[in-house]
């Protein structure tokens, strides 16, 4: 029996604590927000809403698994004490692309890039040598090695890196070569052997939602009924064979793949469901940066252009509960998030209005 929990009316700062000590609404991961409805879904259906406080028994160990707080990813800081998402600043090592393809193609480029992004507030470098954009050519992981470990040696002297890959072959050569975490738009399904490369380096592991395995097919299966729970339902399929690949929960984010394998209309209404994924006890990655869809309702062709859509789009993934937002614009997505903190939880203590 699949059994989901989704946390609505979320309140933030001020009217969160207010509505907890009530006893109107209920922590939302131990942090400084609170959810006061729940909407019950169970083998698909929705059996109604009703207020967080006031749930079915049988239940109750599903709600109260939204209050607390997941374990620090990656030995980072948790988002409850920065008071907001970590920030992963998106570095991609190739020709090609979609946003950025070509910039960092250069060692020295992409070292510079790197270090700017490290300077304006990224907490880690998500590192990529090959475009996962609809349509893309695949990269053999020789080549996709060559573009990386370069950077990648230099960026893990002065800060955590993830490597953005789907080929075991290129995991267990940016783990030696300094890389903490394992980024795979697959979730460890593409190669056969990269969930054992993980549990042997004993890693932590970022895993994604994408139909199939193929980036250049992937909007050819774009079909759900719920894509919220078919997206949590499917990552909790993936953080089962993790762990008994002995993979640890705690060692383990998840992503619901924002423009992998989506219409516009699945991402809008992931972004706005994204409280689903908090019941699977895992931190919660977003990585929605100049995206189509952004493009798309911003009138911004460009994916250069498409900065302010992106932040949009962060500050509401932010308000739902995300630990962590995957960017390109980092130093301007840091000081949005700090508005939108301070707008809502007051000025950061040691501040002067």
């Amino acid at each position: 029996m699949a059994r989901w929990v989704e946390p609505m009316g979320l309140l933030h700062g001020r009217g969160a604590f207010a509505a907890v000590a009530a006893g109107a609404a209920l922590p939302l991961e131990g942090g400084a927000a609170a959810f006061t409805l729940v909407r019950l879904i169970e083998n698909g259906r929705v059996l109604g809403l009703m207020p967080a406080v006031e749930t079915p028994e049988d239940w109750q160990e599903a709600v109260l698994a939204l209050t607390r707080p997941p374990q620090p990813f990656a030995g980072l800081p948790d988002a409850g004490s920065l008071g907001r998402p970590l920030v992963m600043g998106v570095l991609n090592v190739t020709p090609d692309s979609f946003s950025d393809g070509g910039r960092h193609f250069d060692p020295r480029a992409a070292l510079m890039a790197a270090h700017a992004m490290l300077e304006a507030g990224a907490d880690m470098i998500d590192v990529g040598g090959e475009s996962t954009r609809p349509g893309a050519p695949p990269v053999d992981p020789e080549t996709e090695i060559a573009r990386i470990l370069p950077v990648i040696r230099e960026i893990a002297k002065d800060a955590p890196v993830s490597v953005d890959t789907r080929h075991a072959a290129t995991m267990r050569a940016a783990l030696d070569a300094g890389a903490e975490v394992v980024n795979d738009v697959t979730a460890l399904r593409h190669d056969p052997e990269s969930l054992a490369v993980v549990a042997e380096a004993g890693c932590p592991v970022v895993l994604m939602h994408m139909p199939g395995t193929d980036p250049a097919t992937m909007q050819q299966h774009a079909e759900y009924a719920d894509v919220a729970v078919e997206v949590a339902a499917f990552l909790a399929e993936r953080i089962a064979a993790c762990e008994a690949a002995g993979v640890p929960r705690h060692r383990i984010a998840v992503d619901p793949g924002i423009g992998f394998g989506k219409t516009m209309e699945h991402n809008l209404e992931l972004l706005d469901r994204l409280p689903v994924l908090l019941g699977l006890g895992c931190p919660v990655l977003v990585g929605a940066s100049r995206k189509r869809f952004i493009g798309t309702l911003s009138g911004a062709s460009s994916p250069r252009d498409r900065m302010a859509g992106s932040i949009g789009v962060a500050v509401a993934a932010a308000a739902r509960g995300v630990a962590m937002l995957r960017v390109h614009d980092v130093a301007e997505t840091v000081a949005a998030l700090r508005l939108w903190r301070a707008s809502v939880a007051g000025l950061p203590q040691g501040l002067e209005a």
